[in-house]
């Protein structure tokens, strides 16, 4: 004979029967416990979420977008100030040339030094701005959650704009002069691309580095002016490895923009340049680009915490 007892319902004040032998028996009805689920941080190196970086590719463009239309926002002269930046810097470095007597591989020095200012000015403005972006868009970071990947690279795409607009007065100025590209001017595009990997890994790191480390914020000027002047911008590469060919031999070309920037005036100006050089250029970007986004995912985690 079973055995019915009644307990207060918190719903109502009326009792409802319960019945011990089943409950004795374990056939009572009872809600199974909730499912608790914990959130922490994985360790180690955390691979790229591919899937999540298309999902997400349309804010990559307005990131990029939006890094364009403030550069240029209530400016006097607009987008004007990509073209004038190379053209002061050509002038200075023509007197300096004429006073010098500093090669330009028989190419004419205005367009030598054009030519070669043209993707530099693209890897350097990627470090400057990608390395900087992290701590410049904090408020970002710690408010909403997106992949925090496009923050330094949105400045490397809004450079190409700049790029372009380079280019254009670079081939104007080779009309002007007489001078016609070279058989491997179809090199430019994997020179571009290797321009914006070397640019986007040492924004990687910089832009990681910068959040962890505040002074690398002042550090940074000087590391774009230190590499200029390891770079062939100024001068000959050709010159300077019939001089130091003895004491460094390819060294210099550990340099990703040593390679490209000589490339790059061989393919539209016709310059010479060493395909040995080229190739370590090419595997050292390749390089920087990956320890760049492998030091920048292994810190990813902090970021909304430190910066």
């Amino acid at each position: 004979m079973s055995e019915t007892v009644t307990k207060p319902s918190s719903a109502s004040h009326e009792r409802e029967p319960v019945d011990l032998d089943r409950q004795t028996s374990g056939q009572l009805d009872v809600p199974p416990p909730a499912t608790v689920t914990v959130i922490q941080p994985r360790r180690g190196w955390i691979p790229f979420d591919w899937k999540e970086l298309w999902e997400f590719r349309e804010l990559l463009y307005f990131l990029v977008w939006r890094d364009v239309k403030v550069r240029y926002k209530q400016t006097v002269l607009g987008a004007a100030w990509a073209v004038l930046q190379p053209l002061a810097f050509m002038l200075i470095f023509t007197m300096i040339a004429g006073l010098t007597n500093l090669s330009t591989d028989g190419a004419p020095k205005p367009v030598f030094y054009f030519a070669g200012l043209v993707p530099w000015l693209l890897f350097a403005n990627a470090i400057s701005l990608g390395g900087q972006s992290l701590v410049n868009q904090q408020h970002l970071l710690t408010k909403v959650y997106f992949p925090r990947l496009f923050v330094p690279v949105a400045p490397v795409g809004a450079g190409l704009l700049d790029f372009l607009l380079q280019i254009i007065v670079l081939e104007m100025m080779m009309v002007a002069y007489g001078v016609a590209p070279s058989a491997v001017v179809l090199l430019t595009p994997l020179l571009v691309l290797l321009t914006l990997m070397a640019g986007t890994g040492m924004a990687l790191l910089l832009g990681s580095l910068t959040v962890t480390y505040r002074d690398f914020r002042y550090m940074i000027p000087f590391l774009v002016q230190l590499w200029l002047f390891v770079s062939p911008v100024i001068y000959s590469a050709n010159e300077c490895q019939e001089k130091f060919r003895e004491t460094w031999g390819v060294l210099p070309a550990i340099n990703p923009m040593w390679g490209v920037v000589t490339g790059f005036r061989a393919a539209l100006i016709g310059t010479p340049f060493d395909p040995t050089e080229l190739a370590i250029s090419a595997a050292s970007a390749v390089l920087v680009l990956l320890f760049g986004a492998a030091y920048f995912r292994r810190t990813e985690r902090r970021f909304a915490d430190v910066v």
